[in-house]
Formats: C-alpha cells, structure tokens, sequence
C-alpha cells in the first residue's frame, strides 16, 4: 500500500473565514461594551457563552483525535489527515475561542465587579488551568505533525476528561455561586 503525503503547506493553511468571523464578532463585542456598555452586558455575556462552548468542543474533540491518531502509522495518508483536522481545530476554531472568551470573561468580571467574589477566583483558577490545557495540546498538535508524539493513546484518553472536568467546576462555580 502506498501512502502518499500532502504537500508541507496544506497542514498549515487554515479558512480565513472563521477566523475572520471570531474577529468580526470581538470587534463588534468590544465597540458595543465600550459605546454602550449598560446596554451591551447581555450581548457580550451571551458572546461569552457561545464562544465557551466553542472553546470546550474543541478541547474535547481535540484529544480525541490524538487517540485516534497514536493509532495511525507515521507518514501514512490517515495519519497525514490527523495533522490537518488537528491544525485546523486548533486554529480555527479552538485559538480563536479561547481569545473571545477570555476578552468578553475580563469585560464581564469588570463590568459585574465578580471578580470580588470568592467562587469566581475558583473559576478563574479552573480557567487558567484549561487554558494551560490548551496550551499543552497546542505543543502536542506540532508534536504530532512532526510525527514525535511519544504519548500512548491511553494518556490521551486520560486528558479528554482534563476539560471536562475544569468545565464542571467553572459550570457549578457560575451557576450556584456557593462562596
């Protein structure tokens, strides 16, 4: 069986189109907070959200690839289609959502001086350590493309749940306000 590669720069070409749309959407989400920040709370807070959930797919989709992909034979054509399904999560939609939730999450915690209370320095915490996450599969994303990942597909099984566990307490933290 022959196994043929795509050339070097198709890993790395990612739509302008998302990107330019989560672009759109921080603009137009910063100018409306600035011009008319009573008015604008709702409209970033529910920017906020959706731009969460686009975070958490991602970070839970991402390390189930690299199940996946532990199982396919370097250089291989399956193995070839990991790295640009991985490169593209990563850039087109995980780094950009991150990026708005991170800007409309600061503006909200201003804005709502939630940033006083004590169950938001958890989230906080559990948001930097799912940020560190992202951080860690981004490495792993250029590990794989470099076929050098060195993790069994046990690990990665593992560091699905790291996001799902980071979005229960930061879920519990926002919704139920315990301290």
């Amino acid at each position: 069986m022959t196994t043929t590669k795509p050339d070097e720069g198709s890993v790395r070409k990612i739509p302008v189109l998302p990107r330019t749309i989560a672009a759109l959407v921080a603009i137009g989400g910063i100018t409306l907070a600035v011009l008319y920040p009573a008015e604008s709370y709702l409209w970033v807070k529910a920017i906020h959200v959706i731009a969460v959930i686009s975070w958490m797919a991602g970070m839970l989709y991402l390390p189930r690839l690299f199940v996946y992909h532990c199982a396919a034979e370097p250089g291989s054509v399956q193995s070839e289609t990991f790295k640009v399904m991985e490169q593209r999560l990563l850039k087109a939609i995980i780094d950009p959502a991150m990026g708005i939730t991170w800007l409309a999450g600061l503006w909200l915690a201003w804005q709502s001086a939630a940033y006083m209370d004590g169950w938001f320095h958890v989230k906080f915490l559990a948001v930097l350590i799912l940020s560190g996450a992202h951080g860690y599969f981004s490495k792993a994303v250029r590990l794989f493309a470099q076929d050098r990942n060195e993790k069994p597909a046990r690990f990665w099984r593992m560091m699905n749940e790291v996001p799902a566990v980071l979005m229960i307490i930061i879920v519990l933290m926002v919704i139920i306000k315990p301290f």
